[in-house]
């Protein structure tokens, strides 16, 4: 069975769950092994955006560590030994995520590679088996600020994890501020490749692909759950076959952006057409949380324009 096989005819099953620690443990259950269908999957199968959110993110560091081994040529598996469980990718700053915000240091200090840093906004570090951090090695030539990404244990000496205030939507999500104070590592622990081409800027793409099929699956488990009606269903089983797509493609493509912001607007406009359906069909207590959450699909909008007008650039210039 392929995931839009499964979306049409699977049982519906969307909990509810005592708490996102529980639905995460639901998580190695999926079928399915492309990331893109494992976020699809996991977005169907909860009754929330904020779980869905939590699946989504999680699909895409496993496509994120997937990309970096193949444009690097690496071997499977990768990396080696592989993570051990969920991971959180640590790069926000008080300067916010630009490789020149990064201050977090990896440095060498009595023959030891050690990390020192803080990381203001961290998703899903209070329940991550492994932090990916992004540290800066010092400045290149030119003042290029030298990233890399290294593995950090939560309960290693010298880790604070402290969680920060739950956001006004999808407050299921957990963010944290991540200090590292002289924190010891190995050197097989710093992930070949610089820290931004290879990590920190493809997953901005990644990431994007991987929350909005979530949300395509939530929007579907709903659907099915509700009775939005076969018109929706069909919108949103094209939209999960184009997100398979576009997860297999290039993240740094220009081409790709391009799609994947068709995408995100076919989403929107789909899913602003459903405010009648929820209120109708819906539990008021769902249609309440959907309300408050869908404001999740705007973080970033921003960003996502202006890497849309370089996709255009670039595709004009070549």
């Amino acid at each position: 069975m392929n995931i839009l096989t499964y979306l049409l005819g699977a049982p519906i099953a969307r909990g509810p769950y005592s708490s996102i620690a529980s639905w995460m443990t639901r998580l190695p259950q999926c079928p399915f092994s492309g990331e893109v269908e494992r976020a699809i999957w996991g977005g169907y199968h909860t009754d929330r955006l904020g779980y869905a959110f939590a699946a989504g993110y999680a699909a895409a560091l496993r496509r994120l560590l997937d990309h970096a081994a193949s444009t690097q040529g690496l071997a499977r598996p990768f990396p080696d030994p592989p993570l051990s469980g969920h991971a959180c990718l640590c790069a926000t700053e008080s300067g916010g995520a630009h490789p020149r915000a990064i201050q977090t240091k990896l440095d060498k200090q009595g023959g030891a590679l050690v990390v020192s840093g803080e990381k203001t906004y961290a998703t899903l570090a209070t329940l991550a088996d492994e932090l990916l951090v992004v540290a800066s090695r010092g400045s290149e030539q030119g003042g290029k600020n030298r990233l890399r990404v290294v593995r950090v244990s939560p309960g290693a000496e010298g880790v604070t994890i402290t969680e920060r205030e739950p956001p006004p939507f999808a407050p299921e999500i957990p963010h944290a501020i991540v200090k590292l104070d002289g924190v010891v590592v190995e050197s097989s622990h710093v992930l070949p490749g610089d820290g931004y081409d290879v990590y920190l800027k493809p997953f901005r793409t990644i990431e994007d692909v991987h929350v909005l099929a979530a949300t395509v699956g939530f929007s579907m488990g709903a659907a099915r759950a509700h009775g939005f009606g076969r018109d929706v269903e069909t919108e949103l089983v094209s939209l999960a076959l184009s997100l398979v797509d576009v997860g297999a493609r290039d993240p740094s493509s220009p081409l790709t952006h391009v799609i994947l912001a068709g995408l995100f607007g076919s989403a929107r406009r789909l899913l602003a057409s459903l405010d009648g359906a929820w209120t109708a069909r819906a539990p008021e207590e769902e249609r309440l949380r959907w309300e408050r959450d869908r404001a999740l699909l705007l973080v970033a909008e921003q960003a996502r324009g202006r890497r849309l007008e370089a996709a255009y650039a670039s595709i004009s210039s070549s």
